[in-house]
């Protein structure tokens, strides 16, 4: 009989809120692919920002 092999569990990440920071962004056919990383720790993620085919809308008002 074998014993069975087990990989070793990975080391637990210390449990804090992320502050997530843009080290690069890609145009893609499915929208904007940002690459995301943590600054307080080694956690990175992959975000897309979908295409939206809505209308431009103004984000201030004129003035005067």
């Amino acid at each position: 009989m074998t014993a069975s092999r087990l990989l070793p569990a990975a080391a637990m990440a210390p449990l804090h809120e992320h502050a997530w920071i843009t080290e690069s962004l890609h145009a893609t056919s499915e929208g904007r692919v940002r690459y995301v990383r943590c600054t307080g720790c080694t956690a990175r993620r992959i975000d897309l920002d979908p295409v939206v085919l809505a209308p431009a809308s103004a984000l201030s008002r004129v003035i005067g």
